[in-house]
């Protein structure tokens, strides 16, 4: 038994383990004290602020009292019409002086670092996000806990992945578990907290599988840490409400449509604000906060119920307490508010208004089915739970975790059933709008999966696969002189020359470009020898090598083809390894893979339909060089000889294309007398394979690895064939590295630090 644990704790996969585990527990440390932190920073606030200056003391929920005794003050309401403003200029100044990242609500930043930035976040967001956002909250602004907490928690687990040097996967998976753990402590929902870390990435119906674990994990540290300290239990109190009456479907549908039209309005409103304010207020951005503060404290004079979080009057909705009238008001009242408050450029988030704004949504549908058929719906107060899930179902695409979340906070697990069917019919019917504008649709539309599907394919081919197209080519004695190779290179179409030893081992390689400029070059004739131009520094592959490596080293150094060796000695070479053949098996493969004749365990599809949807535009050189077709053959000759370019295309005197120029239509002709009185025009291909700029870059490939052609030409139409451009193989090859290699390839390396 000792034998055996010392074994396991000599594996190396479970001490990686064991290390991730440690990093999510500290995740899960750092965002609980987060939580407790920025609660108690909230609460403080709203004391020293709403109360003492504004008299004005909030209802608090069942299961989140106040930390504060009451003040005594006598009621202010004129007070709420500035306290918003002052807010928002001490918020705004902190943000867009700081950070201007943590601005307006956090979650929609978080989601965009884990697509679109590697999962990194600078350091210091987390605190400038934890201060601005308790002014913002803490002095009337309309918003919610989850925005700010989601960064911060976020925030810490970026950080500690990149201090770690950590993977960006790794880093982006942090980045998440933070998200679940923040709004899984503040709401005291840990499940619900992980699942909707991996929920809410997507506008699908999709969870990032790999997020759920360690969002959990995290979560539930958090969560514990926060009710040891502010007691344990959900969030709102609520009766044991139960659905026994397949009738009260009837109601909860007119609910969801309901929901869906509330949602509607809330994020055209909240986006409406947020564009009104960049695009029409022409004034500093610190500033605009402060507008928005003053708009909300206007409406807060005559709604005091629609400032702060709102929890309170929520769990009195959930107590059947509010008017029809009141609950109608107080929805409508928190969608402006927190439009004004956060699409300003104010701090906070936009779960919690939207727990309030549905809850009363709910509570005045259910109260007013109530009133028409007593005998069916029996209790408003279950729809004021419905009505939470659903409309943040509407306004989020998360449906599943809203459900989830909606229990835990009002600890009641008997409306499932109707909280799936309102939540279904609310995503449904809400597809067209979202909060969170940075969601994408799926893991195949965000950047960090965009390499996944193209990398796994490639990850299976081997080069043993692709031996009957490796070239056997001539190889060049080291000791051979220039002069000798000069003649040798007039009779030969090969453009890599390996150089061998005279036992016939590998010791060097150049190209035609190494040599370009001097190949006419009669002085250094027998004076130097091969091995004195070919470079020692090869780069090379193997048969059992796969395509994902074999593509890096193409690109990384722009080469056309690898030599291939023998796997016990890499001094022996096998032959050539053209990029190109290596591009047009990948092509091959998947059509094989799209044809159903050879099945491997990814779905390729994705990956074509990925280059499918790229420009060439978004590929190509726009600002190509040409050669006229009237250029005389010496200043053809010096023209190559001065650029790093092998091909351009003809034009002629009105810049349209006539054909397409190469230095091997040259090379081999020697500048006599006879040649120089030719013209480009003589040398050049005039058959010219082309693609416009709106062409995808699938096609390019296929039209430049059928033809072996150096460059396509892009012309702006059939008619004119005016040339806006040209694109290569190496451009092809950027192309996938920019849109589906790249963010596979790279690892952990931040784009900026904090």
């Amino acid at each position: 038994m000792v034998q055996l644990i010392q074994n396991a704790l000599r594996d190396p996969r479970l001490s990686m383990a064991g290390k991730r585990m440690f990093y999510y527990v500290l995740i899960g440390i750092i965002a609980g004290l987060g939580s407790i932190v920025f609660h108690y920073l909230c609460q403080l606030g709203s004391y020293g602020l709403m109360e003492l200056m504004a008299g004005y003391r909030p209802p608090a929920p069942a299961g989140e009292t106040h930390l504060f005794h009451p003040a005594g003050v006598p009621f202010r309401r004129w007070m709420l019409l500035l306290l918003p403003a002052m807010g928002g200029i001490v918020s705004g100044w902190l943000v867009y002086t700081f950070a201007p990242e943590a601005e307006g609500h956090g979650t929609d930043a978080a989601i965009d670092a884990y697509h679109n930035r590697g999962g990194f976040i600078r350091g210091r967001i987390p605190i400038i996000k934890t201060i601005a956002s308790a002014v913002t909250l803490s002095s009337g602004g309309s918003g919610g806990r989850e925005g700010p907490i989601a960064q911060i928690g976020a925030g810490f687990g970026s950080f500690l992945a990149t201090r770690l040097n950590l993977s960006e996967r790794d880093r982006r998976i942090m980045l998440a578990a933070g998200i679940g753990a923040g709004v899984g402590s503040i709401f005291r929902a840990p499940l619900a907290g992980a699942l909707f870390a991996a929920e809410v990435l997507y506008k699908e119906p999709e969870f990032e599988s790999e997020v759920i674990i360690p969002a959990g994990i995290s979560s539930v540290v958090a969560y514990c840490l926060f009710c040891l300290v502010f007691g344990w239990g959900s969030l709102f109190d609520s009766q044991d409400f139960l659905f026994r009456n397949p009738l009260e479907l009837g109601p909860y549908v007119v609910l969801a449509f309901v929901l869906v039209g509330g949602g509607a309005l809330y994020v055209k409103s909240f986006y409406g604000v947020q564009r009104f304010f960049a695009r029409r207020v022409h004034i500093p951005n610190h500033l605009k906060p402060a507008v928005g503060g003053l708009c909300t404290g206007l409406i807060g004079f005559f709604l005091p119920q629609t400032l702060a979080f709102g929890y309170g009057f929520a769990q009195m909705a959930l107590d059947n307490q509010l008017s029809t009238l009141f609950l109608l008001g107080l929805a409508f009242g928190k969608i402006l508010t927190t439009s004004f408050s956060i699409g300003s450029g104010g701090s906070g988030g936009v779960f919690g208004p939207s727990v309030v704004i549905g809850g009363a949504f709910g509570g005045a549908v259910g109260r007013i089915f109530h009133a028409v058929m007593p005998g069916v719906v029996t209790q408003p107060g279950a729809f004021v739970i419905v009505g939470m899930a659903g409309f943040f179902s509407a306004v989020s695409n998360t449906p599943i975790s809203t459900i989830i979340f909606v229990s835990e906070m009002t600890n009641s697990y008997h409306l499932l059933l109707p909280s799936l069917l309102v939540c279904s019919l609310a995503f449904l019917l809400s597809r067209r709008w979202t909060i969170y504008e940075k969601q994408v649709p799926s893991p195949v539309d965000s950047n960090a999966h965009l390499g996944d599907f193209f990398v796994d394919v490639l990850g299976t081919i081997r080069v043993k696969e692709l031996m009957p197209q490796v070239r056997k080519v001539e190889m060049i004695p080291e000791n051979m002189p220039f002069s000798a190779f000069r003649r040798f290179f007039s009779s030969t179409r090969q453009h890599y020359f390996p150089v061998v030893d005279e036992d016939k081992h590998l010791t060097g390689i150049f190209s035609i470009n190494d040599i370009r400029s001097v190949l006419f070059t009669q002085e250094i004739g027998d004076l130097v020898l091969m091995k004195d131009i070919a470079t020692t520094d090869i780069i090379a592959t193997t048969p059992s090598e796969d395509l994902n490596e074999v593509l890096k080293k193409f690109t990384g150094r722009n080469i056309r083809q690898l030599p291939v060796v023998r796997e016990d000695d890499p001094r022996i070479l096998l032959g050539m390894l053209d990029r190109r053949e290596v591009i047009q098996y990948y092509n091959q493969r998947v059509d094989t893979i799209k044809s159903g004749l050879h099945r491997i365990n990814i779905e390729s599809d994705r990956e074509v339909s990925q280059l499918k949807t790229i420009r060439v535009r978004e590929a190509m050189n726009a600002e190509p060089g040409t050669i006229q077709e009237e250029m005389p053959a010496d200043e053809l000759h010096d023209f190559f000889f001065r650029s790093k370019h092998r091909s351009f295309p003809l034009v002629d005197a009105q810049g349209r294309l006539t054909g397409v120029m190469s230095f091997s239509d040259i090379e081999h002709y020697p500048l006599t007398e006879e040649i120089k009185t030719l013209k480009a025009k003589d040398f050049a291909t005039r058959q010219v394979v082309t693609v416009t700029a709106d062409d995808s870059l699938f096609l390019s490939l296929s039209r430049i690895s059928q033809g072996d052609y150096a460059i396509l030409p892009v012309i702006d139409g059939p008619d004119s064939r005016r040339v806006v451009g040209v694109i290569s193989r190496r451009d092809i090859i950027a192309g996938y590295e920019k849109f589906v290699i790249h963010r596979g390839f790279l690892k952990g390396a931040p784009p900026g630090k904090g």
